[in-house]
């Protein structure tokens, strides 16, 4: 078993993390496996080698060890290039130079589960457009999902205690697979660092299930292995709302200044045991 943590160094770790850190480190440990860690550092204008630092601190603190060094997206920038380049000379990728106001503003533009979907605007542009305006102006690339969904092939993965499924990556629309300000997207990057790692297990938070459907999408385009996902409730706090980056109590920066001892935390964590005030909770 392979399982992995991939924290974004892009604020401080808080308890959410440190839940699902937990419970990727202990499923590999108990079936005497490997906890990999992965700093998914390719948002350049927002990552800071100071929480890489932090993040590496805190997950220490709680008495998790992982296997080798961690691995950086940031150094695997041409992998993501040549998936790239071998699916648009598939003809699966097309450019899209539309803003975020500009799908906003759409009337044809239907919601998805991840939030608003692209209504296809730039994806029958002509050839001679494409070119004119690639030399110019700002661009993401985007996947032709329709396209891409007909050849597939059928598009299950198994999610750990409840079966198989069925991905639906078409009710996602046209998804970003590299944005205007970074070489890859999420989804693109995930998959095949998961892959390249030879991640076995993917543990990660129910806020990320409807991802699946297009990672396990890529993985049929890309001739890449299937893990068994299992996607765990998530820590609220006392507002009722998940934790994000922003909630400076619940970091585990603040909690270790406090005295709290980490490897006590560790353990009440992978019991499903709480600081009081917190809770889990199914999106």
């Amino acid at each position: 078993m392979f399982t992995r943590f991939a924290p974004s160094p892009t604020g401080e770790l808080h308890l959410g993390h440190a839940y699902s850190a937990v419970l990727a480190h202990d499923a590999a440990r108990r079936a005497d496996g490997y906890f990999l860690i992965r700093i998914d550092d390719i948002d350049g204008s927002r990552s800071r080698a100071e929480y890489v630092d932090a993040s590496l601190a805190d997950l220490a603190w709680l008495g998790l060890e992982w296997h080798g060094d961690p691995v950086r997206q940031s150094a695997r920038l041409g992998d993501y290039a040549a998936a790239l380049d071998d699916l648009s000379a598939r003809g699966l990728v097309y450019p899209c130079f539309c803003t975020r106001a500009d799908v906003a503003a759409s009337l044809s533009a239907p919601h998805g589960p991840s939030g608003t979907v692209y209504p296809g605007t730039c994806r029958n542009l002509s050839e001679a457009e494409r070119i004119r305006r690639l030399a110019d102006e700002p661009h993401c690339w985007r996947l032709d999902v329709t396209r891409a969904v007909a050849g597939a092939g059928d598009l299950l993965w198994e999610e750990a205690g409840r079966g198989t499924r069925v991905a639906d990556p078409l009710a996602h629309g046209d998804i970003i697979l590299a944005r205007k300000d970074a070489p890859a997207s999420y989804h693109l990057a995930s998959t095949l660092d998961d892959a390249n790692m030879g991640v076995t297990h993917v543990i990660r938070g129910a806020d990320l299930i409807a991802s699946t459907d297009v990672h396990r999408l890529l993985q049929a385009l890309l001739g890449l292995p299937t893990p068994l996902y299992r996607h765990h409730a998530l820590v609220c706090g006392p507002d009722g709302k998940r934790l994000a980056k922003r909630d400076a109590a619940a970091s585990l920066a603040s909690l270790r200044a406090a005295g709290t001892d980490g490897s006590a935390l560790a353990a009440d964590l992978a019991a499903d045991r709480l600081p009081a005030g917190y809770f889990l909770q199914n999106p």
